[in-house]
């Protein structure tokens, strides 16, 4: 078995279990861009933000939630990939990605019951919980439990996607596990509350996952990468926990899986904003990187932590052994590319702290809301070939991100209507 617990320069590259190998240990972690074009396609905007990127210097770029379903997406402006769209744009969108060496692997998920209503009525779930924050709670469309049929379906959804990815010239996939969408629902006692081979003890809680993984292992090539995503915890009393987390990184070294990314929390409790994660964690940065040690002490493929990173020496430190602890063989950056899309050129040459701006406000929810708004104002901003700037007023970008919502929701709804979805 490899060894990828190792004290590792943040600059050597990784060779993953199927033999891929990553130019280095910096990923630009998944955001939610919500940049897609007219016909849920990875059009010029996404194009030029993922050549800032490319360009950046990460030996690995992960994209923004792709929906393996159209009548299932996270937010207008998400970028769907199933049989019915034409892969001449993903290939174009994967080319400028993969222009300067780093490898693209594309996030494929489907959010479950964290559906916005104005996006779309429906949702399903595992079961019919919905989602509860309060003051915001009817944001969110009523979730109806899944029946068999549509568990089988979920599950070649997610198979298509990555093998439609493949085709398209992608080096890999990761599968969306975490923050509270479709497979963390299944993940957690509080939203799963099935009592079929779905439900009630973790390995089947965890089924889907793993028929997933197996189903797509079957249908792509085996130097095509497959990742998993997953929550340290749901940070939610009765939900996901840490010894979950660890019990299905077990269930995990079974199967065909290359690497595994280590973040937390969900819509109900954004901990991957720094937000109500454990104490024990650092405050500002790694928020998940102690949890994520637990999990390389078990774990049979490598590990990534995203989650706050934005300092070189905290990238080291998360690959250096601590206190006879292991470290990590990744390490995920997602805002602070937002606002540094160099930021591993720039850590080659000398330390480079990035600022991130984050708002705290009396709402929590409102918060998270504004300062998500204000990273995808960078992202707009190199989509149409400017640079990023901290010069950001967050009402005004919460404000203009509403207000392009609403926009892009229409923009969905008749985009679905045509293909016959509704």
């Amino acid at each position: 078995m490899l060894d990828f617990t190792q004290n590792t320069a943040l600059f050597e590259p990784l060779v993953l279990p199927n033999g891929q190998i990553i130019p280095n240990r910096i990923a630009k972690a998944a955001m939610e861009e919500n940049m897609a074009d007219a016909a849920h396609l990875p059009g010029a905007a996404l194009r030029a933000l993922y050549q800032r990127w490319g360009e950046g210097g990460a030996g690995m770029i992960l994209t923004g939630n792709v929906m393996v379903a159209a009548d299932a997406v996270t937010g207008p402006g998400g970028v769907v990939l199933d049989a019915g769209q034409p892969l001449a744009p993903f290939r174009e969108w994967a080319s400028v990605g993969k222009a300067h060496g780093a490898r693209m692997w594309m996030q494929i998920n489907h959010p479950g019951r964290q559906v916005y209503v104005a996006t779309s009525p429906t949702a399903i779930a595992p079961s019919a919980v919905p989602v509860e924050i309060e003051g915001y709670s009817k944001l969110f469309a009523q979730p109806r439990a899944m029946t068999g049929a549509d568990i089988t379906r979920v599950i070649a959804q997610f198979a298509e996607t990555a093998e439609l990815a493949q085709k398209a010239g992608f080096d890999g996939v990761e599968i969306h596990a975490a923050h509270g969408y479709l497979l963390s629902q299944f993940l957690s006692p509080r939203t799963n509350r099935r009592d079929d081979e779905w439900g009630g003890t973790l390995e089947n809680r965890a089924r889907i996952l793993i028929e997933i993984i197996r189903t797509t292992r079957a249908r792509v090539a085996p130097e095509f990468g497959l990742g998993v995503k997953l929550n340290s915890a749901d940070f939610q009393k009765g939900g996901f926990d840490a010894e979950d987390a660890v019990a299905v990184v077990r269930l995990l070294n079974n199967e065909a899986v290359d690497l595994v990314e280590i973040s937390g929390g969900s819509y109900e409790s954004p901990a991957m904003q720094g937000r109500a994660q454990n104490p024990g964690t650092r405050v500002r940065e790694a928020y998940f990187l102690d949890f994520a040690r637990d999990i390389v002490a078990v774990a049979e493929m490598p590990v990534m932590v995203t989650g706050g990173i934005r300092r070189r020496a905290t990238a080291r430190q998360a690959l250096t052994p601590e206190d006879g602890r292991p470290g990590v063989a990744m390490i995920g950056i997602a805002q602070a590319m937002a606002y540094a899309p160099d930021l591993p050129e720039r850590w080659q040459k000398a330390e480079a702290a990035i600022d991130v701006p984050a708002v705290h406000w009396k709402s929590r929810p409102l918060s998270g809301l504004a300062t998500m708004a204000m990273t995808k104002t960078q992202l707009h901003r190199m989509g149409a070939g400017k640079a990023p700037t901290k010069d950001v007023w967050a009402p005004w970008a919460l404000l203009r991100d509403q207000i392009r919502s609403r926009r892009r929701n229409r923009q969905y709804r008749d985009w679905l209507s045509k293909r016959g979805n509704v």
